[in-house]
């Protein structure tokens, strides 16, 4: 039986007028073009960021390739968060991980799936696009695959995510110069305070960056710690094998 998200890529798919309402620069970035994929990460072809981000298409069970990745300092484990800025049409003014985008069909060494080699090029990428952190302060060879989780999210009725993401943790001193287009605000947390900030109802945040949190981060934080070296400095190469990222963790 062809899968939902096969259906999906072969069909009349909605789209929408960005002419009006929305900023001018993330209007721009909608026409940036997805990697579409079926439920088992398979690519099928490509979509436009506004295409694939429409409710409308998500409920025909579009869905398209993605990351999140998580930078840790070395010197105290402490992770860097990113406030989402209002300028952003889906998921404005929530916290979330370091960074969250995708891999473009635009680019074809983001295409390439060998050893995850494209989603690493394209967090390299947004990590310099979106926090100013230059990319020879994110080798691409530096960043550990953990695995890939398939979610569905809604926004805000009219826009949503309906991803198979690859988490992604570097440990990287950086330099971080925000695009205030992307970013209102960032910091860097420990566990105690980022538990502290998701108990805060003032506090909101992406729902990706929840259900990673809640099923597996604080665990991989738990290991990145206990696996300090001889100067007590974390290295997100230590936790190689740690998971089986062989398979897509379905959690819609």
């Amino acid at each position: 039986m062809t899968s939902r998200a096969v259906e999906a890529s072969r069909a009349v798919l909605k789209s929408i007028d960005l002419a009006a309402g929305y900023d001018p620069e993330q209007t721009r970035l909608m026409e940036e073009r997805c990697i579409l994929v079926d439920e088992e990460d398979r690519a099928l072809g490509a979509a436009d960021k506004k295409t694939c981000h429409l409710m409308e298409n998500i409920n025909k069970g579009l869905l398209h390739r993605a990351f999140s990745a998580f930078v840790f300092r070395p010197s105290d484990g402490k992770l860097l968060l990113q406030q989402r800025a209002s300028e952003k049409i889906t998921f404005p003014d929530m916290w979330t991980n370091t960074c969250c985008s995708h891999p473009l069909d635009d680019f074809e060494q983001e295409k390439i799936e060998k050893d995850q080699l494209g989603v690493r090029v394209a967090a390299s990428r947004k990590l310099e696009h979106e926090l100013g952190i230059p990319q020879s302060q994110t080798p691409i060879d530096e960043f550990q695959y953990l695995t890939r989780i398939h979610y569905l999210a809604p926004s805000d009725g009219l826009w949503g995510e309906h991803e198979v993401d690859y988490i992604l943790f570097l440990t990287r001193d950086v330099t971080v110069k925000p695009n205030l287009n992307e970013i209102r605000d960032y910091k860097y947390v420990d566990k105690a305070e980022l538990q502290a900030m998701f108990e805060d109802p003032s506090n909101s945040f992406t729902p990706w960056f929840k259900l990673i949190a809640r099923d597996f981060l604080f665990g991989w934080w738990d290991e990145l710690l206990a696996r300090r070296d001889s100067e007590g400095r974390v290295h997100a190469k230590s936790l190689a094998g740690l998971v089986d990222g062989s398979k897509v963790v379905k959690m819609v």
